[in-house]
């Protein structure tokens, strides 16, 4: 039996995390490792709502980073399924960091493709994803012409 078809805003992620010392480099900048540990976590619970079940990274690609995200900025993490396949999703990641006075700059972006598994650890079938705004149909067009790229 074919899973339901679900749209984008059911499996959305919104996480915030605080950049401490520890997590910051010499300059006061956080750690790109730190911010793609949080990409994969944002992205994970995504999937996951998507799917309703495990899902697990095969990979992230497009991570670029675009303003510095200073110690003591909340990093703002909004995931979002782009597309999905039979077993696996495209999820998007878009973080933001919010400076102290509370302006945000986009900081960094992030496609990352997840597989669904089943109770013994193979791909399982995965929801269609029906995109109902212009932007959700953008990104799901967008999506499937990377998935060409990462395949051809």
């Amino acid at each position: 039996m074919a899973p339901e078809k679900k749209t984008p805003s059911q499996s959305q992620v919104e996480m915030t995390q605080i950049v401490l010392a520890g997590q910051a480099n010499s300059m006061g900048n956080a750690f790109g490792g730190r911010i793609m540990q949080w990409i994969d976590i944002a992205a994970a619970v995504a999937a996951r709502r998507h799917c309703t079940g495990v899902a697990v990274t095969a990979s992230m690609d497009g991570l670029s980073f675009k303003a510095p995200i200073k110690l003591g900025d909340v990093v703002v993490l909004k995931a979002s399924v782009n597309r999905s396949w039979r077993t696996s999703m495209e999820v998007g990641v878009r973080v933001e960091a919010e400076h102290p006075d509370g302006t945000r700059v986009h900081s960094a972006s992030a496609y990352l493709t997840f597989v669904a598994l089943d109770e013994s650890g193979r791909p399982r079938p995965v929801p269609a994803l029906e995109p109902e705004t212009p932007q959700e149909k953008r990104r799901f067009e967008e999506a499937g012409r990377r998935r060409e790229k990462r395949l051809g």
